[in-house]
């Protein structure tokens, strides 16, 4: 990145390091970033950061897999098939590493007062919802269907025995929503491939399901970089 530019960049992104790295499935990489410019910024569960990658101004969006008022946040980054530079960027961090990145935003977030919460979606999702079901409290209904490709890429999450795990290739992902048949009344978080999202919201509407209830965060389409 040309020197130049860090004046411009440091008014429009915040600055950080990475100071640690680990394999944390067997397809995702958990980085753990501090700085001051981290420290007491507004975060909430489900929202993502816009990070830099590689040598031009090229932006790849994470959700935040944990956040500390302290000026940390951790990243859990799918280690998917192909050279692009997110993926590239996310194979090669390294601790010592100076990072640039957006403050966190969006709307997919966690609604605390639901009367009972539903989790849909696949790995890419799982890393918000690890965020969101962090913050609810251990008597909270929960109840959902993640979907992975192996067992060993499932993520941590908490309360993780209160979701139905789904293996790719086995059942599609809205119809272990259908079978799980999930009682409308609550609010519905449903992240993922796109036209997955769309079957999932359409299959809860179905069931009866108030649109403004189900939150959909499409993050990934087949043959496209991303839909950010």
């Amino acid at each position: 990145m040309p020197a130049l530019l860090n004046p411009v960049l440091d008014l429009l992104m915040l600055r950080g390091t990475v100071t640690a790295v680990e394999r944390f499935t067997a397809r995702m990489r958990r980085l753990r970033i501090e700085g001051d410019a981290l420290a007491g910024l507004d975060v909430l569960p489900g929202q993502q950061v816009r990070v830099l990658v590689g040598s031009a101004l090229t932006r790849r969006t994470y959700s935040v897999w944990r956040y500390e008022q302290s000026g940390a946040l951790e990243l859990c980054v799918l280690d998917h098939e192909g050279d692009g530079p997110g993926a590239r960027w996310a194979r090669e961090a390294a601790a010592g590493d100076e990072v640039r990145l957006g403050k966190p935003e969006g709307s997919f977030t966690l609604r605390p007062d639901a009367a009972h919460h539903v989790f849909v979606g696949d790995e890419t999702a799982s890393v918000a919802f690890g965020a969101m079901l962090a913050a609810l409290p251990d008597g909270a209904r929960v109840s959902g269907c993640v979907e992975t490709a192996t067992a060993d890429d499932r993520l941590p999450l908490a309360q993780a025995g209160r979701l139905d795990w789904v293996l790719r290739g086995t059942v599609p992902l809205p119809e272990a929503v259908g079978r799980l048949a999930p009682a409308p009344g609550g609010v519905a978080y449903v992240a993922g491939e796109a036209r997955t999202v769309q079957a999932v919201r359409h299959v809860l509407r179905d069931a009866g399901w108030d649109r403004r209830s189900v939150l959909t965060k499409p993050l990934w389409t087949p043959g496209k970089r991303g839909l950010e």
